[in-house]
């Protein structure tokens, strides 16, 4: 009875698998004569990824060869770092965008590699750049043309992801640029900045931020990811809104891998061993032997696949995906059913670079000692018969919302023996303006000014002593400077003349915390040249301002102008 309940149960597991499903591929392999299959390896963005790992098991099941296909999903960002270091191990990669591979011959230079033998191939889709909105907040936004134009003036309240991680919004900032005055490079790097104030680390994080935004916003993003998400059923679904003054494509190319290519090598070593064993005179069988000829080889394989992505394009199309030229139609929640115009352009993969090392100066996070000049000359007039002082506190709390929450602020105010002996007053530590209290703080001293003034220009002591202050308190993740905000000349008898500064901020100097000041002159009377010594002297900058608008321009230059000062043209 045991032994016939043990056969029974054999059977009846045997009818269950099969009715399963769960023994055909086996079975399926022992008829085609399969001891193992060929496996194939394809790296694909994580926004392509789902959709390639259908077209994958499709294909296998079709395939007559033995084949098994893995798709892994792994950020562009991640791929491309693991291929210039030499330790990426895939028959294939699909990056989110050709810009991908430029950046990781420049990661793979910087790192000593050489450039990684890769086989780049036309596009297999391609998916425009959008603005995401929630769909209930859409009616809002598109009361105007949703435009380039509009994030470039401010009146588009944009999320942009890490442009370092999302081609979307590296290509996005290339259009933005495009749209930005030529004359005018402020233009394009303050909105860099603005845009830089907080930057969310992937797209879904940027689509979550969206509810809690203070007014109505968009996310620079992509067609395809608006419909993945779309697709996953959220509780309110997105609204891919296309710029009306046009967009940019990014590009999914099918990109082979040393691997692949090292594969082929080995099977033909193979065959060629087998040849020798066998003899010349059988060289033609042991060839077959070895696989070659009898079965599509590993490179075949990787070949046949690349066809089968390139023929799914109605599977692409479900995912959100338009065809490799920018072309078809989708039936995807929240996407417009054909294709925005194609851009009149491919993207230029150099400008991107370019605009990615300038991203990356604007949006250091600085920690700033703010030195606020209160003598009694910021009382006389400037122009438009405003004082002095009436300029600065125009533009101050304008130009302080130029600074997202993680830069950190402090402000001292300074005139002759405005503290005891000293010539400076600390009014507010050096915090992140994220502190609320902190930036109200920052906030109710700047109206005070016109009350505490009073004495004259104790210039040098006070710089010499924000530096040092600075210095003690050194963050090395942050851009460490010293603003000097001042309408004259120093005017301090009993403190330290210009030659006895220079000296004392080289004797102090120390390349490994380098602390820049920067400078900044309101009114006729300012010592410029003064001022541009002691600039030279920390690798800083000296600005003029008369107007209000002045400071908002000179903050924009002083942190575009990061990496080529002293000699900035």
């Amino acid at each position: 009875m045991i032994a016939a309940l043990a056969v029974v149960g054999v059977v009846a597991t045997g009818v269950f698998l099969w009715v399963g499903g769960h023994l055909n591929p086996l079975f399926a392999a022992a008829e085609a004569g399969c001891v193992e299959n060929d496996q194939l390896v394809v790296v694909a963005d994580t926004s392509i990824a789902p959709a390639l790992t259908e077209i994958a098991a499709d294909f296998d099941a079709a395939s007559e060869a033995c084949v098994e296909t893995i798709v892994k999903s792994q950020d562009s960002a991640d791929t491309s770092a693991v291929l210039a270091s030499g330790s990426l191990v895939a028959d294939a990669w699909v990056p989110e965008s050709s810009v991908w591979l430029d950046r990781t011959v420049a990661t793979a230079a910087s790192l000593g590699q050489s450039a990684p033998d890769t086989q780049v191939g036309e596009p297999v889709a391609t998916t425009p750049v959008v603005f995401a909105a929630p769909a209930t907040r859409a009616a809002e936004i598109a009361t105007e043309p949703v435009t380039w134009a509009r994030v470039l003036t401010g009146t588009l309240p944009t999320i942009l992801p890490n442009p370092e991680a999302s081609s979307a919004s590296l290509a996005g900032l290339l259009a933005l640029r495009g749209h930005s005055s030529p004359d005018d490079p402020r233009q394009f790097a303050g909105a860099m900045i603005e845009l830089g104030k907080s930057i969310p680390a992937s797209t879904s994080a940027a689509f979550g931020s969206l509810a809690t935004a203070p007014q109505p916003s968009v996310v620079v993003t992509t067609e395809a990811q608006v419909a993945a998400y779309n697709l996953d059923e959220p509780a309110e679904t997105l609204v891919a809104a296309y710029p009306a003054d046009g967009t940019v494509l990014l590009d999914y190319p099918f990109v082979r891998l040393p691997a692949s290519n090292n594969a082929e090598d080995d099977a033909d070593e193979d065959a060629a061993g087998a040849a020798d064993a066998a003899g010349a005179a059988d060289a033609a069988s042991a060839a077959d032997a070895a696989g070659d000829g009898a079965a599509p080889s590993h490179a075949d394989l990787v070949d046949a696949f690349e066809a089968a992505v390139r023929d799914a394009t109605d599977q692409f199309a479900a995912a959100g995906f338009r065809a490799s030229d920018g072309a078809g139609t989708l039936d995807v929640p929240g996407l417009a059913a054909e294709a925005p115009p194609a851009a009149e352009a491919k993207l230029d993969a150099a400008a991107q670079l370019e605009i990615l090392r300038a991203w990356g100066v604007l949006t250091l996070r600085s920690r700033m000692l703010a030195v606020i000049d209160v003598s009694g000359s910021m009382e006389e007039p400037a122009e438009n018969g405003l004082r002095r002082i009436d300029i600065f506190q125009q533009a101050a709390v304008g130009a302080m919302e130029k600074f997202s929450g993680e830069v950190e602020l402090g402000v001292w105010l300074f005139s002759t023996a405005r503290n005891g002996d000293l010539d400076y007053e600390d009014v507010s530590p050096i915090a992140p303006l994220a502190d609320l209290a902190h930036k109200q703080q920052i906030a109710g001293i700047i109206q005070s000014l016109p009350g505490r003034l009073g004495g004259a220009t104790g210039l040098y002591d006070t710089t010499l002593a924000a530096v040092q202050r600075v210095r003690e308190s050194y963050d090395p993740e942050k851009v460490n400077t010293v603003l000097v905000i001042t309408d004259g000349k120093n005017e301090d008898e009993n403190g330290i003349d210009l030659d006895t500064l220079l000296a004392e901020l080289a004797k102090i100097d120390d390349p490994t915390k380098p602390v820049a000041v920067i400078m900044i002159g309101f009114g006729p009377d300012t010592d410029l040249a003064a001022m541009q010594r002691i600039a030279q002297a920390t690798k800083g900058a000296a600005y003029s301002a008369s107007k209000p608008e002045d400071l908002g321009i000179v903050l924009v230059d002083a942190l575009s102008q990061r990496t080529c000062r002293p000699n900035c043209g």
